[in-house]
């Protein structure tokens, strides 16, 4: 049978590009601050002589705080819809900022990592509704043009950090809160729009909620794609949270050359994530799955072996590859429990938080007792549970 996206029928609503971007855009500018943390380790670990272990725990602090709270705030939304909780994320982030600028000892940077947490978990499932609604249909474009403001922003992050407040010191993140209150101003307008689009939809009938598959399939199945972003997240942790570390002992690079090689990690999935959504409306979203998942196996399993060249070439393609899976299975996971947007966002969206920080804090542990490159020899084998795509089934096209 043919996929939901596979033949590209629409909604005749039109998409509201002004709005995706707009909603792109704050996506940009939240995780600029939350890669900020991240950035960051090599600092905080000099300024508080910080083990990694506690590094870990900084962004387990931050990744799940976001992880408990994103599905509760998906579900309360889809029940009592909250527009103007946007704007109000951004002022948690900005809040978290500054207390990580100015923190006194370890405790305090994972209260302002906690902060940072609850910022995400507010913006994410409300803003990819968001996006959905101004979709006009269009689902994959809507939530990758969303999603690589995330990953934008999230490759953005480390040069700041690199060529700003590693200079300047801790104390400079708080110039940051300038990116915040930006924020804000345009999730407010974004708000009205929201606030109008319901208003304009309020006399007409809800959307099916009615399961596309068996219960037990549908359940099989979320639990397929919930392994799936589990794998992807905690390996991607491993590159964001401790590849800078990695190159530095490795290849003894400075900081901001590290950094650097981290950009390009961080910008190669950004355009991964800008892709991934069209074709998977042309394709399907199982499709670019299926191509993600397991397109990445040979590359991730060469990695820890690699020269300084390759290192740099494969983090590109891993990155490309890796992260064009996001969108669509998210979009999947919508189209299989229809009617339930914030739940379904929220889940996935935490569960990537979730499950990185309980892959970056375990990857700590082992960092410290057995060394970094052990870390990466063991991660290059976490793709290959990817295989587990094999049981995602075929859904029926909607009529």
């Amino acid at each position: 049978m043919a996929t939901i996206a596979s033949h590209g029928n629409f909604s005749a609503e039109k998409t509201a590009f002004s709005v995706i971007v707009a909603a792109s855009f704050c996506h940009m500018l939240n995780d600029i601050m939350q890669s900020l943390l991240t950035s960051l380790y090599p600092l905080l670990k000099a300024n508080y002589a910080l083990d990694f272990v506690q590094i870990g725990l900084l962004t387990f602090a931050f990744q799940v705080t976001a992880s408990l709270l994103q599905p509760a705030v998906g579900v309360i939304t889809d029940k009592w819809p909250m527009p103007f909780s946007l704007p109000v994320a951004m002022l948690s982030t900005c809040m978290g900022l500054l207390t990580l600028a100015y923190a006194s000892h370890f405790e305090v940077l994972v209260i302002g990592a906690c902060l940072i947490g609850v910022g995400s978990a507010i913006f994410h499932p409300e803003a990819s509704r968001v996006a959905r609604l101004a979709s006009g249909g269009r689902h994959g474009l809507a939530q990758s043009l969303f999603q690589v403001g995330g990953n934008t922003g999230t490759a953005i992050g480390p040069l700041l950090a690199a060529f700003i407040v590693i200079p300047r010191g801790q104390s400079s993140l708080s110039w940051f809160t300038v990116i915040a209150l930006t924020g804000f101003v345009v999730l407010s307008w974004v708000s009205v729009w929201y606030t109008r689009h319901r208003k304009a939809q309020a006399g007409r009938k809800p959307a099916s909620r009615t399961l596309p598959l068996p219960r037990n399939q549908v359940m099989m199945t979320l639990v397929v794609l919930v392994v799936l972003t589990a794998t992807k997240n905690a390996y991607l942790a491993s590159l964001s949270s401790y590849f800078t570390f990695f190159s530095i002992a490795k290849f003894g690079v400075s900081v901001q050359q590290a950094q650097m090689m981290l950009f390009l990690f961080l910008g190669a999935s950004a355009a991964g994530v800008f892709l991934g959504g069209p074709i998977g409306d042309r394709y399907g979203a199982r499709t670019v799955i299926w191509f993600s998942i397991l397109g990445v196996i040979p590359f991730a399993l060469l990695l820890p072996y690699a020269n300084l060249f390759w290192t740099s070439v494969l983090v590109v393609v891993i990155g490309f590859i890796f992260s064009s899976a996001f969108s669509a299975i998210v979009v999947f996971a919508q189209e299989l429990v229809p009617g339930r947007v914030g739940m379904i966002a929220g889940m996935f969206f935490g569960f990537a938080f979730g499950f990185g920080g309980i892959g970056a804090a375990v990857l700590g542990v082992f960092a410290d007792r057995e060394g970094i490159e052990f870390v990466y020899r063991v991660c290059s084998y976490l793709p290959l549970l990817g295989l587990l795509t094999v049981l995602l089934p075929r859904l029926p096209e909607r009529t």
